[in-house]
């Protein structure tokens, strides 16, 4: 695949790792988002299937990204509304404990200390190995060994988001389904840039912010919630997610069934004309991508830097563990993080630090000179 930094409107002198902070808006989604406003100004023009026609649109091609039926997905506006949705309505009588990485992204943590708290839960943290040399496979063991019978649910993210160490979702999940356990996913750091299957991997719930990989606006999301979740109850009881919505002349026949599947956790107002129309066009396009080929162009494009970074003493998970759109380096002993961040900053080189670790991440707008870039930064503290 060849690049596509056309498709964007980044500034030509900056450098932008940063994707896993926040994506650039693709042109496209900029125009839809542009275009939606203006027909706001004249609202004769949003019809009442306009409500829902977008709404079933966006649900069908995120369907197609993580292979599940159309209606087994949610419309949410955060991560963290989507994971507590998955929390709450967990079962109280199936094992005793709950996991969780160490380091888990604080939403995911948060949830799910809270449940383990209110139903007298122990959780239990799989910490990451101390030895550097074959962590992600060290922890990838230690988080299976640890599901048993007593285990309630494993919540986790897709990819570690501080330094992109890959689980292996697959092993994980069929490691949980022999001991009954819910396997809730969060997959904002993975989900667009990374080929995730919740058949294959057989995820319970998977939650995702719009923001990131996904390339969409902020405030805004997407879950997949599998069949366990079809009698749950949602956060909120919007008209909206009743079985008679679409019918707008019978709202006030009141009923108690919901819209089937996992319609009942849409957030209220989950037809956003504005916000709708932007990530629908964002995962049109990640569709016509594929994920796949965008972990091997940023495979690609990263090699000349994780050569470089091993060839130097910096840390860098192993290849069969590292997510290739996002990871974590880790400096040596005499090198200052204050001062590269100062170097990289001068040189508009935008990156993040999250934990011990210089976070980078990388999509299809990235190039050769960005990768250029940042060696050049690196190399010159190292003579430095």
């Amino acid at each position: 695949m060849k690049n596509q930094k056309e498709l964007f409107q980044l500034p030509e002198d900056i450098h932008y790792l940063n994707g896993a902070y926040m994506s650039p808006l693709l042109r496209s989604v900029e125009e839809a988002g542009i275009a939606a406003l203006i027909k706001k100004r004249n609202p004769t023009q949003i019809l009442p299937t306009d409500f829902f026609s977008e709404a079933e649109k966006l649900r069908e091609n995120f369907g197609k990204l993580v292979n599940c039926p159309a209606e087994q997905v949610a419309i949410i506006p955060s991560a963290s509304y989507g994971l507590t949705s998955a929390i709450n309505n967990l079962p109280k009588d199936n094992g005793s404990t709950a996991l969780v990485v160490s380091e888990e992204f604080p939403s995911g943590y948060y949830a799910i200390e809270k449940w383990c708290q209110d139903n007298d839960k122990q959780l239990k943290v799989i910490k990451a190995p101390e030895s550097m040399i074959s962590r992600g496979q060290e922890w990838n063991g230690q988080i299976i060994e640890h599901i048993n019978d007593e285990t309630a649910v494993v919540l986790m993210s897709s990819v570690h988001w501080t330094d992109g160490t890959m689980y292996d979702l697959k092993a994980i999940g069929e490691k949980c389904k022999a001991h009954k356990a819910l396997f809730i996913i969060d997959g904002t750091q993975s989900v667009g840039a990374l080929p995730v299957d919740v058949a294959s991997f057989q995820i319970d719930a998977l939650v995702c912010a719009g923001y990131k990989w996904l390339m969409g606006p902020y405030s805004i999301g997407l879950a997949y919630y599998s069949r366990f979740f079809n009698d749950g109850t949602p956060l909120e009881e919007s008209w909206m997610t009743r079985s008679n919505a679409q019918n707008f002349s019978s709202l006030t026949n009141y009923v108690d069934d919901y819209v089937a599947g996992a319609g009942r956790y849409n957030v209220g107002e989950f037809s956003n004309f504005t916000l709708l129309p932007m990530l629908n066009v964002a995962i049109e396009q990640i569709l016509k991508w594929d994920p796949a080929k965008i972990q091997s162009y940023c495979d690609q494009l990263s090699q000349p830097l994780i050569k470089f970074l091993k060839a130097n003493g910096f840390w860098v998970e192993e290849d069969q563990y590292r997510a290739k759109h996002l990871f974590g380096i880790l400096l040596p002993a005499h090198l200052d993080q204050k001062v590269l961040l100062h170097k990289l900053q001068e040189r508009k080189i935008f990156v993040s630090t999250r934990g011990k670790a210089i976070r980078i991440s990388l999509h299809l707008y990235n190039t050769k000179e960005d990768i250029d870039a940042i060696i050049e930064v690196l190399d010159t503290l190292l003579k430095n």
